[in-house]
């Protein structure tokens, strides 16, 4: 075992994958000699070459739709977005072709890439370096999303996703990069896409959320603990496709539910998770299904005590975690 941050998890996941398949390469604005942005692919292009570790241009639509042709010759690319925020440009590419393509082709052509997204806020990033994206994406049918919360589920996702013949939305949030710190094996392993997992055992109230939240929900868990509520707190990391019976069962065990994202409230991602208890196991519920996100404003202000506003906190969640676990 190595204790790695969620950064370091990843880049070791890449490079395993390209050791192992010389198919893999990785395509992106700055990837190269910088190593990415944020660093992820440092060194990497020492150890595979300009052929396999590719600066892109400033285009996000190019680097999408090459590695969507690349994927359908054979090859396994791994699209980098500098920034969630900046995915806009490729939309029409990742949701028109990328997504579509083994339907339309009636099972022939498949779209085996990843296109990894830095999201979410607490960095100071402001209005374009913030965003969360998950929900827009979420919703599009042939396209898979994912959003590890530790070192080891973020290794074990990303060799997950080089290996799957769709196309898989990868998205890590960037505050966790350096901040979560955790047990990676050394030996070879996945974490399977569309497996949610309990973080926390608990039967007063059932937790739901991802990314960065899922380290401020065990916080505000472990509060709670402290004046008697047991606390549940699942950890969903695959939110395309969903582990619908880990949610359903969680539920049935405490009959309460909380959904936590960063993201805004309305049309967030927990909409369809507290669509999906309603639906299954309203019987057992001994509350209001209950959602926690981001106020509607158009985007997370650069002003620290505006950015604290808009971002969720343990304190926040836990006041949430009483005022249902009070029902």
């Amino acid at each position: 075992m190595s204790e790695l941050n969620v950064l370091e998890a990843i880049r070791q996941g890449i490079d395993e994958m390209m050791a192992a398949d010389e198919r893999v390469f990785v395509f992106g604005e700055d990837v190269g000699k910088r190593g990415g942005v944020f660093r992820v692919t440092e060194g990497l292009l020492d150890k595979y070459g300009p052929l396999r570790i590719i600066d892109a241009p400033l285009a996000e639509s190019v680097i999408v739709g090459a590695c969507i042709g690349a994927a359908m010759n054979d090859t396994l690319p791994i699209a980098e977005i500098q920034f969630a925020d900046f995915i806009a440009p490729a939309f029409n590419q990742i949701v028109q072709e990328a997504a579509r393509i083994r339907y339309r082709s009636n099972g022939d052509w498949n779209v085996p890439m990843v296109i990894r997204a830095p999201y979410g806020g607490g960095i100071h990033g402001a209005l374009y370096h913030s965003q969360s994206i998950e929900a827009t994406f979420a919703h599009i049918p042939g396209l898979k999303v994912v959003a590890p919360s530790t070192p080891y589920d973020a290794k074990g996702l990303i060799k997950s996703a080089v290996e799957d013949a769709d196309p898989v939305l990868f998205l890590e949030h960037k505050k966790t990069y350096r901040l979560i710190k955790g047990s990676v094996p050394a030996s070879d392993y996945r974490v399977p896409i569309g497996l949610a997992d309990v973080k926390r055992s608990g039967s007063d109230l059932s937790v739901f959320t991802y990314g960065l939240m899922l380290h401020y929900c065990l916080e505000a868990a472990q509060t709670l603990e402290r004046a008697g509520t047991s606390v549940e707190v699942v950890d969903l990391r695959s939110l395309r496709p969903l582990d619908t019976a880990t949610i359903l069962d969680s539920v049935r065990k405490t009959g309460k539910a909380l959904i936590v994202h960063e993201d805004n409230l309305t049309g967030g991602f927990g909409g369809e998770v507290a669509a999906l208890i309603a639906e299954h196991v309203f019987e057992y519920l001994d509350g209001p299904i209950t959602r926690l996100g981001a106020p509607d404003v158009p985007a997370m202000p650069y002003a620290k005590p505006l950015e604290d506003a808009f971002m969720l906190n343990p304190l926040k969640i836990a006041t949430a975690m009483r005022t249902l676990a009070a029902y």
